[in-house]
């Protein structure tokens, strides 16, 4: 799922916080000073053709906002990921492309799609994952998205970045309310710093 970015600036670097979108965070270590990062979606870069061909009819199917709205989650999630990483102003109404078009894969797309993904490009953005001053990740035990979540500890690892990864009892989205109110904040609480000099 890509979700907007949940950013508080509270001064200096190290005092300020980011909660998801991985990417972003994973390529402005100077701006953040901590990075919690919920259930990533879409951090493995996404194979030439339609990973689920009914889905792709629906997607293009689609030709108005109304059309979108009535849409289920993972297709609105879809929609969202294009806009994100494949906006197109000359498209409307949505202004975005699809990695597929008229059931034939997009190149084009797929390669923007693949640049955006966080494990295609991680090792490029270590300097900056290093200056972090703590990361955490976490995934529900029956959430599609753990094995890339693990890949993603993994990675960290070794390159020797420090970080904790939790596997919790859950879905995508069944812990989310409980996940925010007794992790995220806890890990912000005590990672946050608001002393100059900070690191």
């Amino acid at each position: 799922m890509v979700s907007p970015s949940k950013t508080v600036q509270l001064g200096e670097k190290s005092a300020t916080l980011l909660v998801r979108p991985v990417s972003g965070g994973m390529k402005h270590g100077d701006a953040f000073g901590s990075l919690y990062i919920m259930s990533p979606c879409c951090l493995s870069p996404r194979a030439a053709g339609p990973a689920n061909p009914e889905m792709a009819r629906t997607l293009e199917a689609v030709k108005t906002l109304a059309d979108s709205a009535s849409l289920p989650f993972f297709a609105r999630a879809q929609l969202a990921t294009a806009a994100a990483w494949s906006p197109d102003p000359k498209s409307p109404p949505l202004y975005l492309d699809l990695p597929t078009k008229h059931g034939e894969p997009q190149p084009d797309v797929l390669a923007k799609w693949g640049a955006n993904a966080p494990l295609a490009f991680v090792d490029q953005y270590i300097g900056d994952l290093r200056q972090y001053r703590a990361i955490a990740l976490d995934v529900g035990d029956q959430d599609g998205l753990r094995v890339d979540t693990g890949k993603l500890h993994d990675v960290l690892d070794k390159y020797g970045i420090a970080n904790s990864f939790e596997v919790y009892p859950g879905t995508h989205t069944s812990k989310v309310a409980d996940r925010f109110q007794n992790h995220v904040m806890p890990f912000f609480n005590q990672n946050l710093c608001f002393q100059t000099g900070c690191r």
